[in-house]
């Protein structure tokens, strides 16, 4: 278990997975965390990476203000090992976990953004007396079945199933974004809509209506879904799937002070 970290240290660390891939993040101040003082971890997009612009956002926030901040690359992600093609939401949840368990102590918020939303559903579903608190960003619960597979025709379908992988257009790029059949397989073990989800802790879920990638309409089904009755649902008429206007930074930002001192809050009116 890393023992040791260093803020502002340009290098990410690495956390070594049973397997032998090495997961790398960075993580700040955890000596700060507290029952009443959580961490912060912030949960990457499918194919994004820790050093994208909300997560370092978030980092300059939390040593600013100085709280517990944790950003990491999934498998296959940025920095860490892996083939991006051979990730999974099971895979990337327990690098989720792992990095909780070990570069983190104390009651942790999650952040999670696009892919990093369901994430966060299934690794607060696994450890839910380490989270204090949810916040999504275009989350994207079950999308391998209702925006990828569900999407397909079906003889797009088959030949998932023949050949194992599908390319499909990206919206950010001009090479095409290609699909492994075992992240559909996978994901169905994951689904986290078809029932509710028991958390009971704070969420606060942001959404941009131009969102061509997650429909926004995901995040009603999800506060509806997820059993807490603290749930802040925020819908930003100009925003698209990317969420990270300087304006929307800081109500993101805004949305972790707010979520933090009311666990502040609520643990000193217990005490």
């Amino acid at each position: 278990m890393p023992t040791h970290f260093e803020p502002n240290s340009p290098e990410p660390h690495y956390l070594t997975m049973q397997n032998g891939d090495k997961l790398a993040y960075h993580s700040h101040l955890q000596d700060k965390v507290s029952a009443c003082e959580p961490g912060v971890i912030f949960l990457c997009g499918h194919g994004s990476d820790m050093d994208g612009t909300k997560a370092l956002t978030l980092q300059h926030m939390a040593e600013t203000e100085g709280f517990g901040f944790t950003r990491f690359d999934y498998f296959g992600h940025g920095a860490s090992d892996g083939d991006f093609l051979e990730g999974t939401i099971s895979r990337w949840t327990d690098d989720c976990l792992a990095i909780l368990d070990a570069a983190t102590t104390g009651p942790q918020i999650l952040v999670g953004s696009s892919l990093g939303g369901w994430v966060m559903l299934t690794a607060a579903l696994a450890r839910p007396s380490r989270i204090a608190g949810l916040i999504g960003i275009a989350a994207a619960p079950d999308f391998t079945e209702t925006l990828i597979w569900n999407e397909l025709d079906e003889s797009q379908q088959q030949e998932m199933k023949r050949t194992g992988k599908i390319a499909l257009p990206n919206p950010y790029a001009d090479e095409d974004v290609v699909y492994p059949y075992s992240l559909i397989t996978d994901g169905r073990n994951n689904l986290v809509m078809n029932a509710p989800v028991n958390l009971a802790m704070p969420v606060c879920l942001f959404h941009g209506i131009q969102d061509n990638e997650v429909p926004w309409r995901t995040a009603i089904s999800l506060s509806e879904t997820l059993v807490s009755e603290a749930i802040t649902l925020h819908l930003d008429k100009s925003a698209g799937h990317r969420f990270s206007s300087p304006e929307q930074l800081a109500a993101i930002c805004q949305a972790v002070r707010v979520m933090r001192a009311d666990i502040k809050g609520a643990h000193e009116k217990m005490s």
